[in-house]
């Protein structure tokens, strides 16, 4: 398989043209595997491909037949096949590979289920998204595997949910739109968040793993998945927020974020491959943080300093065997908020972003629907989409990448096209 083809254009064409016809290959029958299927976001991942992208040729998998063919039953998927592969079963994951063009995985927790599925792909050379927010993982997998991936065009991009989509295609666009109007690099980028909706099983059990696996302290490292000699010498600029703020940009108190400690590394991961690339839309002292809006006045800074004590002690708590053993009962992967629940909610992202000479640019991700569960299933079937659909269209560069520095503008029109608002968008 060959999708190495020339980098994105400076101006790329307009938002929701057509696709380009999906290149073919008779030695892997499947254009994108599905794996995972039978989870709570998989399921969802299958009845969106089976609407959106029905021209693909697509494979379900995962543990169990049965299950795959009932959820291709009431999906009405016209999936291509069903096949059968263990997380750990290397073997079968190798053939899974082998056979398609593009595999997108659901199945977390994914330091326990994925890392044979990745290594899968970088020996077949098949390209690979997920939803992970597991960033020591992801640090494993660069040490692990992105030398090869680099050397040989693979596309290996984790973090294609809701964490870190909005986040680090966000700060790109602006940062794009800073270099494009003014000529200017970005210096800083600061997002503020506003969600509405629940978790689902899997998602609170990935958080659990990290919590139970003695991997806090890289977690909190805040340039944990940049290359090597990428941190500054001073990272106190980068310290992830404590406590509440009046933010007079946004014009509203702010609250630490609980993505933060996630979404921040794979902005700041992007940023440096940018840069390795010869891309110059970011400064090299670059700064990237984001917060929770918590409201105005008063209410707003009680808000704002509740949420902030409530993280902390919910950090705090999680180090407690007892209270992760607790917590573990809800966390049944397969399971999450009604459809209804899912219907109801919201996200916005909204981000600030200045040059050295004081230059400014606002966007804003947002879309309808339950972010972790509805809004990370078009995140995450939309980055598959771009690299099926269109790998020509995507920057050349292989290797454990980055929502931003793998999909670029080819994800942010098939967002845009999917119903999402994003801001700034150049589309000339």
């Amino acid at each position: 398989m060959n999708d190495r083809n020339a980098p994105e254009t400076a101006s790329p064409g307009p938002i929701g043209r057509a696709a380009a016809p999906v290149p073919r290959s008779e030695s892997r029958p499947y254009d994108l595997v599905l794996y995972g299927a039978t989870g709570f976001v998989g399921r969802q991942t299958v009845a969106y491909i089976a609407q959106h992208a029905p021209e693909l040729r697509v494979a379900l998998a995962g543990r169990s037949v049965e299950r795959l063919e009932a959820v291709r039953a009431a999906t009405g998927a016209n999936a291509a096949g069903i096949i059968v592969a263990d997380a750990g079963d290397a073997a079968a994951l190798d053939e899974m590979a082998g056979r398609a063009r593009v595999v997108l995985s659901t199945a977390g927790p994914f330091a326990l289920y994925g890392s044979e599925l990745v290594a899968a792909c970088v020996r077949q050379r098949t390209h690979y998204v997920d939803i992970t927010g597991e960033t020591p993982w992801v640090r494993d997998l660069i040490d692990r595997h992105h030398e090869q991936a680099a050397r040989e065009g693979t596309r290996i991009v984790p973090c294609c949910g809701f964490d870190s989509v909005p986040s680090d295609l966000g700060a790109w666009l602006v940062a794009r739109e800073l270099w494009q109007r003014w000529g200017e690099a970005c210096v800083e980028v600061k997002a503020c968040h506003s969600m509405r909706g629940g978790l689902n099983g899997g998602t609170l059990a990935s958080a659990l793993n990290m919590a139970a696996s003695g991997e806090v302290k890289r977690f909190r490292d805040p340039f944990l998945l940049n290359p090597a000699g990428c941190a500054p010498a001073d990272p106190s600029a980068h310290a992830d927020p404590k406590g509440p703020r009046r933010d007079r940009d946004f014009e509203t108190w702010l609250a630490p974020f609980v993505m933060g400690p996630i979404n921040t590394r794979v902005v700041r991961r992007s940023a440096a491959l940018l840069a390795a690339r010869g891309d110059s839309i970011f400064s090299p002292d670059f700064r990237y943080q984001e917060y929770l809006r918590a409201g105005r006045g008063p209410m707003g800074a009680m808000l704002a300093t509740n949420l902030s004590v409530g993280m902390a002690a919910g950090q705090q708590a999680l180090r407690v065997g007892a209270v992760r053993r607790l917590a573990a009962r809800m966390a049944q992967p397969g399971s999450g908020p009604s459809e209804q629940a899912m219907d109801g909610g919201s996200f916005r992202c909204e981000l600030i972003g200045r040059t050295a000479s004081g230059r400014v640019a606002r966007g804003r991700i947002e879309g309808r629907g339950d972010p972790g569960n509805r809004a990370t299933t078009v995140f995450v079937c939309e980055a598959a989409l771009a690299l099926a659909r269109q790998p020509d269209q995507l920057p050349a560069d292989g290797g454990v990448l980055t929502p931003a520095s793998a999909l670029g503008l080819v994800l942010a029109r098939g967002l845009a096209k999917a119903g999402m608002r994003l801001e700034p968008l150049v589309v000339g």
